[in-house]
């Protein structure tokens, strides 16, 4: 049977989308992972995580919201291991802060009341482009280690959906320098996946570009409004894939692990 092990933060993770298997983790029994590993019968050790950062998928114990620490992702794989994939770096370059902090500036009230202190520090846009710059490489040398790990593991880069609509709307308040800003920093994080794939050999899932129609406020939107769930036990988190967006990233990973498989 493929052994099937899923790194990531929160948009591998699953917040809100029930049932929770880890309400410290926001990592739900839907999401992507799990729900390719049910369709293609593979034994899934799934360690993704919100608010993961490269660092605590490859170095350290990440800290959870919560209370407690989960040990480093990347202590999952193993010679055994078949398939790896992974979302992650938006928390490295501050992207859901970055859209939470402009979404607090419209619309301070419609903000928990413990998270306005948080939300409402200064955006720093230099310091996100400076993380931007340097994510590429820090992906690649990511999959380098999951290669020293499992040699002959399928790698598989998932990146993340896209968010930010043509024009904010009521699900996404944001005034229109800031809505800029945040759309440009999701295409450079779509870049960062893209060239990680291309320069370490790793295979990629463009949910990015999938994605492009179902952003927030659109018709059918695969990720989640300007809404706060519990946070802490895992519950519904702003500008996050929602069921269909997890199903969507997984038809997109089953298509392309069975073409391969069949050809």
């Amino acid at each position: 049977m493929t052994r099937y092990v899923a790194l990531g933060s929160s948009f591998a993770a699953g917040p809100g989308i029930e049932p929770i298997l880890h309400p410290g983790c926001a990592r739900s029994g839907r999401n992507y992972a799990q729900l390719v590993a049910g369709r293609l019968g593979y034994d899934l050790v799934d360690v993704s995580s919100g608010g993961a950062t490269i660092d605590d998928v490859l170095t350290r114990p990440q800290a959870l919201l919560a209370g407690g620490t989960v040990p480093p992702q990347i202590d999952a794989i193993d010679l055994d291991t078949d398939l790896v994939t992974v979302t992650v770096g938006g928390n490295d370059v501050e992207y859901l802060l970055t859209l939470l902090r402009c979404s607090f500036q419209a619309d301070p009230e419609g903000t928990p009341l413990p998270a306005r202190a948080f939300f409402g520090t200064p955006i720093d846009p230099a310091a996100v482009s400076t993380a931007l710059a340097a994510l590429p490489d820090r992906l690649a040398r990511l999959v380098e280690e999951v290669r020293r790990r499992a040699p002959r593991a399928r790698v598989v880069l998932v990146d993340y959906l896209t968010v930010v609509p043509e024009q904010a709307t009521a699900a996404f308040p944001m005034n229109e320098e800031h809505r800029l800003l945040c759309a440009d920093v999701g295409r450079r994080l779509e870049a960062a996946a893209a060239a990680a794939a291309r320069d370490s050999g790793a295979e990629l899932v463009a949910a990015s570009a999938a994605s492009r129609e179902h952003a927030v406020g659109s018709v059918e939107p695969w990720v989640t409004g300007w809404v706060f769930g519990d946070l802490l036990g895992g519950g519904v988190a702003p500008y996050h894939p929602n069921a269909a967006g997890m199903r969507a990233v997984a038809d997109q990973l089953v298509e392309q692990l069975s073409a391969d498989r069949a050809g």
